[in-house]
């Protein structure tokens, strides 16, 4: 039953705090943001879409309508995601210093970092419920074809810099198939067979005008939808202050020489702790690794 005593004392209350929230931003915040504020503070607007909107320098047709409703849709999930998109933000500077220069480097095109964000959300420990694992989400057998050791002490799906060369391997090997870095996307998520199977079954090379499973045909809308918002986060109402996002964290490099016992003493030897050690080389899956000779490791230490 509901306690009608109780509910008037916390409407106030929820009030009270709502209010104080907005009384805080409002202080610290630029004219120009305040006028903002004030005028969202009580109503929710759709979000503008842009007149024109390319994935990998290939246009989206947003002149086909539901082309066009499909993005809104993912507009309107992440512009109202508050809490997940923030942090989306606040991430950003973290990772994307580490992978932009491999897409580069490896000829794969800037707005395929967004892909890396829609598949793990910016977190390098991610585990999907089919078991695709880290910032690029690959399963197992899918990564050690592309490269990664995979085994009950090193899984390197978790490893940042080896799993997005292995992320370009693989899209590079779809662009081959494909011709489309639309399509290239789209097969990341459902696999190249899976994307040419309904290609064929349909008679079409256009990913804009496929049916297929709900979560593929969502997929690179999300990307792109991400994109819009983290290249222009206040045109979409995030104010975010610079102080306030991740930095990057300084490290150095220590080369693992040998068998290692127990990795609790390898932190502590190397001036840092079990956890930390852990949590910038997540790679590593056990308290102990075995040393064949025939690999040389680098771990990352931070320098705090």
């Amino acid at each position: 039953m509901r306690n009608k005593k109780w509910g008037k004392v916390l409407l106030p209350v929820i009030v009270a705090a709502n209010i104080g929230v907005v009384t805080m931003i409002l202080s610290s915040a630029s004219p120009e943001t305040k006028e903002i504020i004030v005028e969202r503070e009580t109503r929710f607007e759709a979000p503008e879409l842009p007149k024109t909107v390319s994935f990998s320098g290939e246009k989206m047709p947003l002149d086909r309508f539901y082309v066009k409703e499909a993005l809104d849709r993912e507009l309107l999930s992440n512009v109202y995601f508050h809490s997940q998109t923030i942090r989306y933000i606040k991430l950003a500077p973290r990772y994307l210093p580490i992978i932009e220069p491999i897409l580069k480097e490896e000829g794969i095109h800037d707005d395929f970092k967004y892909l890396a964000l829609a598949e793990s959300g910016f977190n390098p420990r991610a585990v999907s419920p089919a078991k695709a694992v880290g910032f690029w989400q690959f399963l197992k057998g899918t990564a050690m074809d592309y490269g990664l050791e995979v085994n009950a002490e090193v899984d390197e799906r978790y490893h940042i810099e080896k799993s997005t060369r292995a992320a370009c391997k693989y899209l590079k090997d779809s662009y081959e198939k494909f011709g489309s870095w639309t399509l290239v996307a789209a097969s990341y998520n459902r696999g190249m067979a899976g994307v040419q199977r309904q290609m064929n079954l349909q008679k079409q090379e256009d990913y804009y005008d496929l049916l297929i499973t709900t979560e593929t045909a969502r997929y690179v809308y999300r990307i792109v939808a991400l994109k819009l918002i983290l290249e222009n986060p206040e045109k979409y109402n995030f104010f975010v202050p610079e102080s306030e996002k991740y930095p990057v964290i300084a490290t150095k490099e220590v080369e693992i020489t040998g068998s290692v016992v127990n990795f609790a003493d390898f932190a502590k030897e190397h001036g840092t702790n079990y956890k930390l050690l852990k949590d910038f080389n997540p790679w590593l899956r056990e308290n102990k690794l075995t040393y064949s000779g025939r690999k040389r490791y680098w771990v990352e230490i931070p320098q705090l």
